[in-house]
């Protein structure tokens, strides 16, 4: 068996623990054969005996699991080539993606993660077309979430002219949130590249929407926040973006605008204003 089939099995195994498929991960890094003691080292889990998490590895219903995500996208493991270099460095990379598109686009120069707030004032979509739409032109290429308001904003700008974006989903490949993203989504996979951490049929729970914000955070050099709220997700992803020393921008709003709170407080806070598209573009020079 193939260390990347070892991590997917243990990724699509909900008795796994995440610490435990991460200490997988950073083992197999480290050695190109392991045996099974060592791999019974790694599945200590309180409660459960190692052997009895191996043999859960190749039920039927994780075969089933697995066929079903090969049939329905492609996967990439930690341990394979392309795996892109940028997010292998963070602190707590992804062992396993799945993902529908284009993945060459993970490894273009010129990526921009842009995010903002989900409900968003008439100012971001100008924001948007003023500084994002002129730079699309020379190859810079969007991320986001795939959420409603600004994500959706960031993502319909790049497909407005023909020119691939990059989408980080919080569920699996064959479920649309919110539901009305379904045409946007699928549009996003012909055309550029949908990317998850959980597999078919998992569900957008509250937490993978953080930990979706990490891997956004992790395959960018820099990042732009359009429009947030003093307590807005958006924030957190530009947070993850500076524990990974990542530069982060911000567009200035109104001092009265609820929208621009979070962005003014950014700036204040040693975040790059951006006030033209050329605020942005030095950055990947």
């Amino acid at each position: 068996m193939k260390q990347q089939e070892l991590l997917l099995r243990m990724r699509l195994c909900i008795a796994i623990l995440p610490a435990t498929l991460k200490r997988m991960a950073m083992l197999l890094q480290q050695k190109t054969q392991i045996n099974k003691k060592q791999i019974f080292e790694v599945l200590q889990q309180p409660g459960t005996h190692p052997e009895q998490l191996w043999r859960q590895l190749f039920t039927d219903e994780i075969d089933r699991l697995l066929r079903l995500n090969l049939q329905n996208g492609s996967i990439i493991t930690i341990l394979d080539a392309t795996y892109p270099s940028q997010l292998r460095e963070i602190y707590d990379p992804p062992a396993v993606l799945f993902y529908r598109g284009n993945w060459d686009l993970t490894h273009c120069s010129h990526l921009l993660g842009v995010v903002g707030s989900r409900k968003h004032s008439a100012y971001a979509p100008l924001a948007i077309k003023k500084l994002l739409t002129p730079l699309l032109a020379r190859g810079l290429i969007t991320v986001s979430g795939l959420a409603a308001g600004v994500d959706q904003l960031a993502h319909s700008s790049s497909l407005a002219v023909a020119k691939p974006t990059i989408a980080v989903i919080g569920n699996g490949l064959n479920i649309f949130y919110p539901k009305t993203n379904q045409n946007l989504q699928q549009r996003i996979e012909q055309n550029g590249l949908v990317i998850s951490e959980y597999g078919i049929n998992e569900r957008p729970l509250r937490y993978h929407f953080p930990a979706r914000n990490r891997i956004i955070a992790g395959l960018v050099p820099t990042l732009l926040v359009v429009e947030a709220r003093h307590h807005s997700g958006s924030l957190i992803t530009a947070n993850s973006a500076l524990q990974e020393n990542r530069n982060v921008l911000a567009v200035p709003g109104p001092i009265n605008s609820l929208f621009s709170q979070g962005t003014n407080e950014l700036i204040a806070a040693g975040a790059k204003p951006v006030l033209q598209p050329d605020d942005i573009w030095e950055e990947f020079l």
